[in-house]
């Protein structure tokens, strides 16, 4: 029996979903191997903290929450190691969020199991259909990422 206009999930939701799988694994397997104090909110801060750092204003505007919010988010994120702050070399009166060493132990769980569960996924789905998947997903951010 086909689907109906209403009964069908719109587009968002069918990306949110495996979305949530990967974090809900990700922060699982976080906790199995020692960095159990990691929020979801955390996560998505640290995040999009850049290779060479981000302003604080960056990361509020990308995570879509407040500065205080993202402000609070570091600080707990700073207090547990994974983060730091350090004088933005562009400008004096600027400070940049950075991974501390504990913070790119994280980074690298995380690149390993999202290497995992897209694996998973293209098992599923087959090689084509994942190619496929990637190729459309890469469109939509175009139109979709302001910060890419």
């Amino acid at each position: 029996m086909a689907e109906t206009a209403d009964e069908r999930q719109n587009l968002g939701l069918l990306c949110f979903y495996p979305h949530r799988a990967l974090e809900a694994r990700l922060l699982a397997e976080l906790a199995a191997v020692g960095f159990d104090n990691i929020t979801p909110a955390q996560g998505r801060i640290a995040a999009r903290i850049a290779p060479g750092g981000t302003r604080l204003t960056a990361l509020a505007e990308q995570a879509l929450v407040t500065k205080q919010t993202a402000g609070h988010l570091v600080d707990q994120l700073e207090r547990a190691g994974y983060v730091r702050r350090v004088p933005d070399p562009t400008d004096a009166r600027a400070r940049l969020v950075q991974m501390a060493d504990r913070g790119l132990e994280v980074v690298a769980v995380a690149r390993r199991v999202e290497a995992e569960v897209e694996a998973e996924w293209t098992a599923h789905l087959g090689e084509e259909a994942a190619a496929q998947l990637r190729v459309a997903l890469e469109r939509l951010r175009e139109i979709t990422d302001p910060y890419r």
